[in-house]
């Protein structure tokens, strides 16, 4: 592993998945994306008592899926890298607790899918890890439930409003892989806050992120556009892909109009189902990346996609005490070969 120029960190090329797992519910049942699902459950209740062991199963689930795709036992697993939305990220602590699994729980928000990816290719490329897990999880109702209002009380979404996903999605990372689909690069992030403070506008707080860190990615790596088959962001959703285009345009005097896509405008179908602003929540992005674009890399549709997930670092104190809304974006270079 190496550094190349101020932020971007060149893996072996020799780091790669070998099994991946998507789960959602019944919204995601109902998207575009639904047939590139593992496993889909037929509501948001998942048969538990609560929405929070709703998300821990989703979770479970997803990383349960991901070691039977890779021909693994939860014993050959060295660490696992896992976050959610939830305080104390409760929804990946009590999902993975009985696989007695060493485990790092990280906290990214939104951007939790890169950053575990990332922090676990790390791991396994330099040894550190032989065989690594890397999994998230967000669950609508109860992301609602702590960000903004329970669902009982009938609060009307605004029109920037995104709905976080029912998802999880978990990557089995080995070293000594010669070919399939590779971590190539990895970015971690900075923190951006351009000072937004509305909690119902999750892809205005997130967008500076965004643009800094692709823009950060190409200068380091000499690249452009075109040398990407895409360039994915996770759940900036309709609004805040505009507001990216636009910061990367006036500020940073860059395109990536035709290469673009995000997951928050992927998952969900805009004009048939009711998600406002598009998708969003550590599923979004995580479900999205393992089902559908894995897919599509392993059909060698894709065979370089810059994942650049994004949080929004807000918590329900932090709002009430009337704090801005930092955000953070996380690279991952894949490349299929």
């Amino acid at each position: 592993m190496e550094r190349i120029g101020r932020y971007t960190l060149q893996l072996s090329g020799n780091t790669g998945v070998i099994g991946s797992a998507a789960v959602g519910a019944k919204m995601e049942g109902e998207g575009p994306l639904a047939a590139d699902y593992d496993y889909l459950y037929p509501d948001d209740g998942l048969g538990q008592e609560t929405w929070e062991k709703a998300e821990s199963e989703l979770h479970k689930k997803a990383v349960t899926l991901a070691l039977k795709n890779a021909g693994k036992n939860k014993e050959d697993i060295d660490m696992i890298f896992a976050g959610d939305l939830l305080d104390q990220c409760i929804g990946s602590t009590f999902g993975i607790r009985e696989m007695d699994i060493p485990f790092m729980g990280l906290y990214g928000a939104c951007s939790t899918m890169a950053l575990s990816l990332a922090a676990a290719s790390v791991f396994v490329d330099t040894g550190a890890a032989g065989t690594a897990i890397a999994s998230t999880s967000s669950h609508f109702c109860s992301a609602e439930r702590q960000f903004r209002f329970p669902l009982e009380y009938g609060g009307q979404r605004t029109p920037t409003a995104q709905r976080t996903a029912t998802a999880s999605g978990a990557v089995v990372l080995e070293h000594d892989q010669p070919c399939g689909i590779l971590i190539d690069k990895v970015m971690f992030g900075k923190i951006t806050d351009l000072g937004i403070t509305d909690a119902n506008n999750m892809g205005a707080a997130m967008a500076p992120a965004a643009a800094r860190t692709i823009k950060d990615f190409l200068t380091d790596t000499n690249t452009t556009k075109d040398d990407y088959d895409m360039i994915l962001t996770g759940d900036l959703g309709f609004v805040g892909s505009e507001l990216l285009h636009e910061l990367l345009i006036t500020r940073e005097n860059t395109d990536i109009s035709g290469v673009h896509n995000d997951c928050g405008m992927m998952i969900y179908d805009r004009e048939a189902q009711d998600v406002h602003a598009g998708g969003s929540g550590c599923g979004c992005s995580a479900s999205v990346l393992c089902s559908h674009i894995f897919k599509r890399m392993r059909n060698r549709e894709l065979t370089s996609v810059l994942f650049v997930a994004t949080g929004a670092l807000l918590s329900p104190t932090s709002s009430l005490q009337k704090e801005s809304i930092p955000g953070i974006a996380h690279a991952v270079h894949l490349i299929f070969r």
